[in-house]
């Protein structure tokens, strides 16, 4: 990427992937590769990332996920690609995702998904109350891992399409979440 670039915002580079969903028993070495990918992030990034978190199902213990690592990381400002997204494709990252005040980076193996937002943005809030929310309550975490199982037996023609199946139960377990964050903060 250079400075001559073009930014488009809301393209999904490589355009549509159909893959199988694959859901698989929670794996305790998904918070060490975190770790792993963190520190590999910070290094990549000099002090830019305000904050590095795993999110995600691989980061709630015990819940059943596709064996895909999520990081959130919170920057300055998500659209200035030029101050981030360099080093990051230099650390090994390829762009896949290039949306308004949200990017999306990962791995060649696309075994780690890297989400880059604004610091303190309503999108990192949102990931971190649902994230926290599946680690307190069991109800709506086992919920969840029957719809996720369910939703991987069916043939999807983008990754996408499965992410967006889960929008129902999502907001329905984010609005609880969030009314848990008020009560409790």
């Amino acid at each position: 990427m250079t400075s001559g670039d073009v930014i488009r915002p809301g393209v999904l580079i490589g355009g549509r992937e159909r893959r199988r969903i694959e859901i698989v028993d929670y794996d305790h070495g998904w918070p060490v590769r975190f770790r792993e990918e963190a520190e590999r992030i910070q290094r990549a990034l000099d002090g830019q990332a305000r904050r590095v978190d795993h999110i995600g199902s691989t980061s709630v213990p015990g819940l059943a996920a596709k064996p895909i690592v999520d990081v959130l990381v919170q920057v300055r400002d998500p659209d200035d690609e030029f101050a981030y997204v360099p080093p990051l494709l230099r650390a090994g990252y390829e762009l896949r995702v290039r949306e308004e005040g949200h990017r999306m980076l990962r791995t060649p193996a696309r075994d780690v998904h890297v989400h880059v937002c604004e610091a303190g943005s309503d999108w990192a809030y949102r990931h971190l109350v649902f994230r926290d929310w599946l680690r307190l309550d069991a109800t709506d975490r086992r919920a969840y891992e029957e719809l996720k199982r369910e939703l991987a037996q069916r043939d999807w023609d983008d990754m996408n399409d499965y992410a967006q199946a889960k929008t129902t139960f999502v907001a329905a377990a984010t609005s609880r979440a969030e009314a848990w964050a008020l009560a409790t903060f």
